[in-house]
Order: structure tokens, then sequence, then C-alpha cells
């Protein structure tokens, strides 16, 4: 497997109609959808409550101890975001008060692990990443 597109792969592009590239998504275009749902899944706020979802039903409260320092209003925003695009599903119990639950549907499942693998990844490489944002002078001095 090459790295770069094969001219097969630009044939292929080229063959491509309007509407199929539509229905398929194309994230490098400046008004493709998918990058409404890429911002929403990859934001801060949006992975970790993606992580926080994937072992199970989350009340909002429950959420917002788990995730350290994001607002009530921010993780609102948030849920109603990934709740659109169709990764989380809204359970309102009709209590007083009022008794809501977060749960990832099958499609948010699939994201949340996907997203869930790059925070690992992260957490895993952070030494090296902090090594490298290090100003070269901190370095020589660790030299």
């Amino acid at each position: 497997m090459t790295a770069f597109p094969t001219p097969e792969a630009d044939i292929d592009q080229q063959i491509l109609t309007l509407s199929e590239k539509l229905d398929r998504g194309d994230v490098l275009a400046a008004n493709c959808p998918s990058r409404e749902v890429l911002k929403h899944l990859t934001s801060r706020w949006g992975v970790l409550v993606m992580i926080v979802l994937l072992p199970g039903t989350q009340r909002f409260s429950a959420l917002r101890r788990s995730i350290e320092g994001i607002s009530e209003r921010m993780l609102s925003q948030t849920l109603q975001w990934l709740e659109a695009d169709g990764m989380v599903h809204r359970h309102v119990y009709n209590t007083v008060p009022p008794h809501v639950e977060y749960t990832l549907t099958p499609l948010g499942r699939e994201a949340a692990e996907k997203v869930r693998d790059l925070a690992d990844w992260i957490e895993v490489n952070l030494p090296t990443i902090l090594q490298e944002q290090m100003p070269s002078s901190a370095q020589s001095l660790l030299e």
C-alpha cells in the first residue's frame, strides 16, 4: 500500500458524480457537512464525553463529575451536538425532578472506541510529546 494517491485513485475521484461525492463526504472540502461532525467528535469535550460514556449509561451530573473542568453549559452543548449527530441517545424519565440519562448509540460506540484509541495514544506518547514541546534551550540544559 502506498502513502500517496495513485493515478488510479485520481481517476476514481474524477468518475464520481457530485451526488456521489456528497453522499460519501469529503472532509477536506470547505463545505462538507462531515466537518461539523468531525468538530463535535474531536473537540476536547466531545472526546472526553464519548470516552466517559463508553462503559455505559450516565446521568448528566455523573458526566460532569467525571470530566474535570467542564462547565454545565459546555457539557450540555456538547451532549446536544453529539445527540444531533446520532452519537448519543438522551432518555428523559417523567419524574420530579427530571431524570435524564445519556447512552452511546451503536454509531456513537464505534466512534467512541476510535477517539479513545487516539486519547490512549496521546497518553502513551505524552513524555515524548512534552519533550518535543520543550524549547531547545531547556532541552540543552537537560542534556
